[in-house]
């Protein structure tokens, strides 16, 4: 029990573990079917399971700690500050990808598509190695590897999904308002429809993943652009996702009367993880779908 002068320490740390043992097996299931192994696809379901599991397990271990008055001021400073270290790596993250996207657009297409001396030690890669590559965004690369596709337009299923995303902001802000003036009505309602927003998100871009391999030929093997585009849009999705559980488990936990005023890191953590999210995609549609 924490008092003002004690600071709470849990006994055991397991649930951090079985955080990192599902994302493992998730993510060398990923890579196992994108390989053509057959126990791919259930070791990467597996690991998913787990790790939502995990999930629910490890907030609802909170959620007793917290309304048994486990915490004090003390460590509700450490919860925010964890959150924001959380979130700052995860801008490093998408900052990784969206400079690789930067330097393969503005630099890497541009050096493979300049010519040189048409003889000599002063030619080209472009003119030794690949004399018919033109330095056009988007491409496949030279040699066009994983054969031709048609680039992802940004308006249709993308330009929907921005404006799901920026309403579900919206929505998560109107339940903070009502969790600040007590109405636990206003708090519901606008966690439903967030978490709700958040999973049609998931299945619209689940659609248009579809239309990209189906009738598109847009895969993860089209060259830089494919890479690039699955690598952002699918990793921004994950985060959508796992946002979306997280705000699941907080709508839960406010349906059974928890969170006042004065106390809801809680859901102050999924709001902040929520709204990180949207702008991200924000980046996203500019960047790789309207750019």
């Amino acid at each position: 029990m924490s008092t003002n002068a004690a600071y709470y320490i849990p006994h055991k740390a397991t649930w951090p573990v079985m955080a990192t043992a599902g994302l493992m097996l998730t993510l060398a299931g990923f890579a196992n079917y994108l390989n053509g192994n057959t126990a791919g696809s259930g070791m990467m379901i597996t690991g998913f399971l787990v790790f939502v599991a995990m999930l629910g397990a490890w907030f609802a271990l909170q959620a007793t700690e917290s309304e048994s008055g486990m915490y004090n001021h003390g460590v509700g400073i450490s919860y925010r500050m964890g959150m924001m270290w959380f979130i700052f790596s995860e801008v490093m993250f998408f900052a990784v990808f969206f400079g690789a996207l930067w330097y393969t657009r503005n630099l890497s297409v541009s050096w493979l598509g300049e010519t040189g001396a048409t003889s000599g030690p002063g030619r080209s890669t472009h003119d030794i190695l690949w004399p018919a590559f033109q330095a056009v965004w988007p491409t496949n690369g030279p040699g066009k590897v994983g054969g031709d596709f048609e680039p992802m337009g940004a308006f249709g299923l993308p330009f929907l999904n921005t404006l799901i995303l920026l309403t579900s902001g919206v929505t998560c802000t109107w339940a903070h308002h009502g969790l600040l003036a007590k109405n636990r009505s206003q708090l519901i309602k606008g966690l439903a429809a967030t978490v709700g927003l958040g999973f049609l998100f998931v299945a619209f871009q689940a659609s248009e993943y579809h239309e990209a391999y189906a009738e598109m030929g847009l895969t993860l093997g089209s060259g830089i652009y494919g890479s690039t585009f699955f690598m952002l849009t699918g990793f921004h999705g994950f985060h959508v996702c796992v946002g979306a559980i997280i705000l699941s488990v907080v709508l839960f936990r406010s349906w059974k009367g928890h969170f006042t005023p004065e106390n809801h890191f809680a859901f102050e953590a999924a709001a902040w993880y929520w709204h990180f999210v949207d702008v991200v995609w924000l980046g996203l549609f500019v960047f790789v779908y309207l750019l």
